[in-house]
């Protein structure tokens, strides 16, 4: 694992103090970046939402400091593909008054990914509807990528002790919203249909990529309301994010789901918007 704190690399043993607010109130923000060998991929599109998030919650951000340690990172990347998880901390925690801005930390780690495999994609994804609910600690403000991450780690364990790979956030209406780390489209009546982004559903960076690919091959998008029922109906769904790229799911709650083609276009599509 590479480890940098603040523009300085060093062991992860050292990086966070017991007061340090991450630790004591999960006060984080955070981005999960995919990195194929050297390249970086989607940083920019990254690093806008991060900066975004931060100016909201009066988090102190230090882009250029980031960017800068980030491309440093990208140097001693030794790995196919790797998984880079940047988080801001506002500091060390002496009640619960924010510590001062200059306290703040951003730490950035990179560990070997293991990208799926053409058959893994094609097999797909078992899926289980989410015990809990989706829930935001500001629910005055969007979706953001907080470290109050209790209700997607609940989620995320309970689908993988049921032997799924992912589990599906619906609120009290039946209305699906997103799973455990991932968006969700479906493809109804040849229309590319995703919940909204808002409150409870994060506005990922691969969820646009999708989109942005679907207007380039002709395919209307249509963001709205999903039902669960109407979810199962679909002639195909997927999974979405900076990782996995697109997954199809083959299942949810154990009953099968109809498989399509759709979205191998959109990640060939999608591979050509990235690489470029």
């Amino acid at each position: 694992m590479l480890t940098c704190l603040n523009g300085t690399f060093l062991s992860h043993k050292d990086v966070i103090s017991i007061n340090n607010g991450s630790f004591l109130f999960g006060d984080t923000l955070f981005e999960t970046i995919k990195a194929q060998g050297q390249k970086i991929l989607l940083l920019p599109q990254h690093l806008d939402r991060l900066e975004q998030s931060a100016q909201q919650l009066d988090f102190p951000c230090d882009r250029q400091k980031i960017e800068t340690s980030l491309q440093q990172m990208s140097t001693a990347l030794k790995s196919p593909a790797s998984r880079i998880r940047l988080t801001l901390s506002r500091g060390d925690f002496t009640g619960l008054a924010w510590p001062p801005p200059e306290q703040s930390q951003f730490i950035i780690t990179a560990t070997e990914y293991s990208e799926f495999t053409a058959d893994e994609r094609r097999a797909g994804a078992e899926c289980i509807v989410a015990p809990n609910q989706r829930i935001n600690p500001v629910s005055h403000l969007p979706q953001m990528k907080r470290g109050n991450y209790a209700d997607c780690l609940y989620a995320a364990n309970y689908a993988l002790q049921s032997g799924a790979r992912e589990a599906l956030f619906i609120d009290q209406q039946q209305n699906i919203l997103e799973g455990n780390t991932c968006n969700l489209f479906a493809i109804i009546d040849d229309r590319l249909v995703t919940p909204p982004t808002g409150t409870l559903v994060l506005n990922g960076i691969m969820r646009q990529q999708v989109i942005d690919a679907a207007a380039e091959l002709g395919i209307l998008v249509v963001q709205r309301e999903l039902q669960l029922i109407e979810l199962m109906q679909a002639e195909e769904i997927f999974l979405t994010n900076s990782l996995i790229d697109i997954l199809p799911i083959y299942s949810i709650d154990g009953q099968t789901v109809n498989r399509g083609d759709c979205w191998k276009s959109l990640l060939k599509t999608l591979w050509m918007r990235i690489e470029t």
